[in-house]
């Protein structure tokens, strides 16, 4: 709800702190006090347009301040937690706007947009009067509107869950349908490539297999040279060394029998000669594998080129280059089964649209019905508000196929006056009947997703005991939501749990606007200045007393 407002430098209100309460918020004060001016100030709260002639005389800026408490509000606060605005329950909103016409907008303390000041606002307050920021002045908000009194929201969310499955399944068949060429293309480049590299039959770790096959078989002759010559000086050639070793080994063991302090020496001398013969035994038959194999190191040399090229066209190691091919193989099978996947979507839309057709023809009956039982219950409402002979009515226009909202949209239609054909609302209600039907349609349908409303002179061209029907109707909208209301007269004004009167006062040679909290005798006296004008007598006064005991009774 909204629970405070400061205006700054706006029109004739220099500076005005207004707080505001659960329930009804009533505003009163004569004519050309201001009390527009705090409509116009909420307005821009609600990102309405900024004008330069809006700012006061002498003044280089205007601004306005509101604090909403978001209680409750969990939807919103989630919402303002993904734009980067964070807050506790309590959001302060500032719009200022400059000579020349610039404004800039904060939200939570940060800068933000005018969009978005009026995306985060609009859900929180509703104006209902002489302004452009009214829901019932957007035909695309009847629709809704007319569901929510006809009971007939979660039937219309199922239907708008299928229209988006429905919608999904038709974009996918167009795809599917659009790209045949792109996929014939497709799949003759896939299976070509596929081809290629299954003959390729790589596997992982091959590439270094080879290269360290050819650097063997490069370098054959000297691995060959290398381990017979290291052969021959251990073991094979004459002098070789095991044999000089075993006969050291021999003469060791001999002293040791008389030494043993010898005998670890000839033991570590036969551990070496038996490395070493172990060695030389693994030389010999390396240098036995040696073979010389031509065309061997041209059939690596061919192997490698070729994987190097599959690594120029399909990725830079071989395991990237099976990876490709396993994507390949799965696109392969994927547009291999576009008939079947194009029967499937076509099965599926044609299912998905019986259900639309028996989801839709149930919400059209329940728009229906809810039509006649609103525009039965609107018209009594609007008679007990001094609009005998209005009429209202809804007007249902059916497109060519299903939407989001179902197969038609809706728009209310009105008529004040009797012989007048009832027409769009935005055609033909002014402030004050707009105000009136908004009131009437929350007394049939008090639901509460806007937190607060502001009803802007409601009571035009009422009095008698309508007037205090009025302020019945009022004081019911308010127990369930926040409401502010306009009013000059004194049976609306008696039933408001806060009372604000706005008065125009000289200062200093300027005119300035106040607001002052009513209580106790003080909102007996402008209840009583209301009822009488300008001549208030004790009876006037014992009469408004009676007029607040029975609206708090």
């Amino acid at each position: 709800m909204l629970r405070e407002l400061q205006i700054t430098n706006l029109a004739i209100i220099e500076k005005l702190h207004v707080e505001f309460s659960p329930g009804l918020n009533i505003l009163t004060g004569e004519t050309g006090a201001g009390k527009s001016i705090i409509i116009d100030a909420v307005n821009l709260i609600l990102g309405g347009r900024a004008s330069a002639d809006l700012i006061r005389s002498g003044a280089r800026e205007a601004s306005v301040e509101a604090v909403f408490d978001l209680t409750g509000r969990a939807a919103l606060l989630e919402a303002l937690a993904d734009a980067g605005i964070e807050c506790e329950g309590e959001l302060l909103v500032r719009r200022t706007v400059q000579q020349g016409g610039k404004n800039r907008v904060f939200i939570g303390g940060g800068l933000a947009t005018t969009t978005l000041l009026s995306d985060v606002c609009r859900t929180l307050i509703n104006i209902y009067g002489q302004h452009d920021a009214q829901t019932l002045l957007k035909s695309d908000n009847h629709l809704r509107l007319l569901d929510g009194f006809a009971g007939a929201l979660p039937l219309r969310d199922e239907f708008a869950s299928r229209f988006e499955q429905f919608q999904g399944a038709r974009h996918e068949l167009e795809a599917l349908e659009q790209g045949e060429r792109e996929a014939a293309r497709r799949l003759d480049l896939l299976s070509f490539q596929s081809s290629e590299l299954a003959q390729a039959k790589l596997y992982a770790g091959e590439e270094e297999e080879l290269a360290e096959e050819r650097l063997r078989v490069a370098h054959g002759e000297k691995l060959l040279s290398t381990t017979q010559e290291a052969f021959d000086a251990l073991y094979g050639g004459d002098g070789a060394l095991l044999g000089r070793l075993r006969r050291v080994i021999g003469g060791v063991a001999d002293a040791g029998s008389i030494d043993h302090a010898l005998a670890p020496v000839a033991e570590a001398l036969e551990s070496a000669y038996a490395q070493l013969e172990d060695a030389s035994l693994t030389l010999r038959d390396y240098s036995a594998k040696v073979e010389a194999e031509p065309g061997r190191l041209e059939q690596l040399d061919d192997r490698l080129d070729a994987i190097n090229r599959l690594k120029r066209k399909y990725g830079a190691t071989i395991e990237e280059i099976l990876a490709y091919r396993r994507d390949v193989d799965a696109e392969l099978l994927t547009l291999g089964n576009r008939e079947q996947a194009k029967d499937e979507l076509q099965e599926r839309i044609a299912a998905l649209e019986k259900e639309l057709f028996l989801l839709g023809a149930k919400l059209s009956e329940a728009r229906r019905k809810g039509a006649a039982l609103l525009k039965s219950g609107m018209e009594r409402e609007l008679a007990e508000l001094a609009m005998t002979h209005a009429v209202f009515e809804t007007s249902f226009e059916t497109g060519s196929g299903p939407r989001s909202f179902g197969f038609e949209r809706a728009e209310f239609l009105f008529s004040p006056n009797p012989g007048e054909p009832p027409k769009p609302l935005a055609k033909i209600a002014s402030g004050g009947e707009l105000s009136r039907l908004m009131l009437a349609l929350k007394q049939l349908h008090p639901d509460s997703e806007v937190p607060t409303l502001i009803f802007d002179e409601v009571d035009t061209g009422i009095g008698g005991a309508t007037s205090a029907l009025i302020g019945e109707k009022l004081k019911r909208v308010a127990g369930m939501q926040q409401v502010l209301a306009i009013t000059h007269l004194p049976q609306v004004a008696a039933f408001a749990d806060r009372h604000l009167k706005v008065e125009k006062k000289v200062e200093e040679g300027r005119t300035a606007t106040r607001v002052e909290l009513l209580d106790g005798e003080a909102r007996v006296a402008e209840v009583a200045r209301m009822l009488g004008g300008a001549r208030v007598t004790e009876k006037t006064l014992e009469h408004a007393r009676e007029m607040i005991q029975e609206a708090v009774a």
